[in-house]
């Protein structure tokens, strides 16, 4: 109880500052059965993809008896998950952010993706379902390159969120803290060190 009150006012507080921003896309709904002595259960899997087209993108997978019931759960879920987006530039920094900052992979079962910096006007060069995650997360130009089995749309369209998850794991020069440089300890302790070295008498220990 105290979770579904905690996830409810979670998902208030992303439709407050969000709200009005996300839209949500149904990717997939897919039959699923489980074998039981009667003969088999079928319920519908969905996989939602959710983004405001402008740097945040969320993507919920839900599995129930009805179909209607699978995407509500599968938006809930995606507006969860929803992440920052990190864009940049494949050049000069002319303009607004357009593309990955620098090249990134996502993995899920055996699919992989990798995407790397396109130039201005390129578009979104991809399959049709990491186009959509792409496109939904706000970025313009972009490659793509994906292995393993692509056919398997959920594998595909998680692997693809991990890599967009991926940009802000990676810390690039400008998002260094400012260094502040000190002295060396032989520049700070120059004036010690440049004493003359005066050996001192040993002292007889007398047992």
């Amino acid at each position: 109880k105290q979770w579904y009150q905690r996830r409810v006012a979670i998902t208030a507080g992303i439709d407050f500052f969000l709200g009005s921003k996300l839209k949500d896309e149904v990717l997939k709904i897919m039959p699923v059965q489980k074998q039981t002595r009667a003969g088999q259960r079928t319920r519908f899997k969905a996989f939602v993809a959710i983004g405001d087209y402008d740097g945040h993108i969320g993507l919920g997978v839900k599995c129930s008896k009805e179909v209607a019931t699978a995407i509500r759960g599968a938006i809930i879920l995606a507006k969860l998950s929803v992440i920052p987006v990190r864009r940049g530039y494949w050049g000069n920094k002319i303009g607004m952010p357009h593309t990955v900052p620098c090249k990134v992979t996502g993995k899920c079962g055996s699919v992989l993706v990798r995407l790397v910096p396109a130039p201005r006007g390129t578009g979104l060069v991809s399959a049709p379902v990491p186009k959509k995650l792409l496109n939904m997360a706000g970025f313009e130009d972009c490659y793509t390159c994906a292995t393993g089995q692509t056919a398997t749309l959920g594998n595909f369209a998680k692997a693809t969120f991990a890599a967009i998850a991926a940009t802000y794991a990676y810390l690039t020069p400008d998002m260094w803290s400012p260094t502040v440089f000190t002295n060396s300890p032989y520049q700070e302790y120059t004036d010690y060190l440049a004493k003359p070295f005066v050996k001192q008498p040993k002292k007889e220990v007398k047992y």
